[in-house]
């Protein structure tokens, strides 16, 4: 990987995690939750959210994670189902920024002059919205403590939800080790395939 090319994967990766927590802060704050906003994290400055090995993870590994919003549950009206939307939030964004990168992508492959700055502009969107949704959908793995944990627990009882949340965060160092050695890549690759695939039918790609 070149030197331009690994600064704009960068930039890349930045953007996703940064938008990605950022939406779930908004919509914790949203739900009843001042948490993120007291602690400055409702902010598109990526300085804010970047855990630097979840990022080196996301930059040279494929799959990684951003510092975590704090959301406290005691703020919402109903714990179990806020938490979901809170979680949910997150891939979801990253799916939008996806789809808008390639749009964006779409548009401009038609009208830029070819060159050097066009084609490390359209590398970074094309790249960029691959590792959005990468993002995405390996948080939506029921893994704790990834956010499809915390929509696919809501729908336990209160009591084995609130052991789950107790104990989530010693499945971290577990987690990392199967992130590092591949364990999720196989199915990550083909649901990345399949989902870019859509998005690229839906703005006019093959």
């Amino acid at each position: 990987m070149g030197l331009v090319s690994l600064l704009l994967s960068a930039v890349g990766v930045l953007l996703c995690m940064t938008v990605h927590e950022l939406c779930h802060g908004l919509t914790a704050c949203r739900l009843g939750d001042p948490t993120a906003k007291r602690m400055g994290r409702l902010s598109l400055n990526p300085i804010k959210h970047i855990d630097i090995l979840g990022f080196a993870m996301l930059l040279f590994v494929g799959v990684g994670w951003a510092k975590p919003v704090p959301v406290d549950m005691r703020y919402f009206k109903r714990p179990k189902r806020d938490m979901a939307l809170t979680a949910l939030a997150g891939p979801v964004s990253n799916m939008v920024l996806s789809f808008l990168l390639l749009a964006l992508y779409s548009g401009l492959v038609r009208i830029l002059p070819g060159g050097l700055a066009a084609y490390f502009l359209l590398n970074f969107l094309s790249r960029t919205a691959v590792m959005s949704i990468g993002l995405g959908l390996f948080n939506l793995l029921p893994i704790s403590p990834l956010d499809g944990s915390k929509i696919l627990f809501s729908l336990f009882p209160d009591k084995v939800y609130y052991t789950i949340l107790r104990y989530e965060r010693y499945v971290m160092i577990p987690l990392m080790i199967l992130m590092f050695v591949g364990v999720f890549d196989g199915l990550l690759d083909f649901c990345i395939n399949g989902v870019l695939g859509v998005m690229l039918r839906m703005v006019g790609l093959t």
